[in-house]
């Protein structure tokens, strides 16, 4: 599975030569689960985002942006209406 947040936490990991065995403990997880996540076959939970974002210095928004984007994709994915559903949510939102 395609995952924006996982790609984006990797890359970060990585740019800042952090080992899978040095992050996943302070999420209080083994490598193998941030393995997953970075590679989009799990989901990080939403209250470990601002700890990654710490440990990776990223920015907390960019972080949650991407993990919901990554959540509503999942959810909405194989439906054949998908793009219609969005433009009604967004147009929801921007009224609020």
């Amino acid at each position: 599975m395609e995952s924006k947040f996982g790609e984006r936490i990797r890359t970060l990991r990585e740019s800042q030569n952090l080992y899978l065995r040095q992050v996943a403990p302070l999420l209080e997880m083994d490598t193998a689960q941030l393995s997953k996540i970075e590679k989009g076959f799990r989901q990080l939970k939403k209250e470990q985002i601002p700890i990654l974002a710490k440990v990776l210095k990223a920015d907390q928004k960019e972080l949650q942006t991407l993990w919901l984007a990554d959540q509503v994709l999942d959810l909405i994915k194989d439906q054949p209406n998908a793009d219609e559903a969005l433009k009604s949510v967004s147009k929801s939102i921007k009224k609020k």
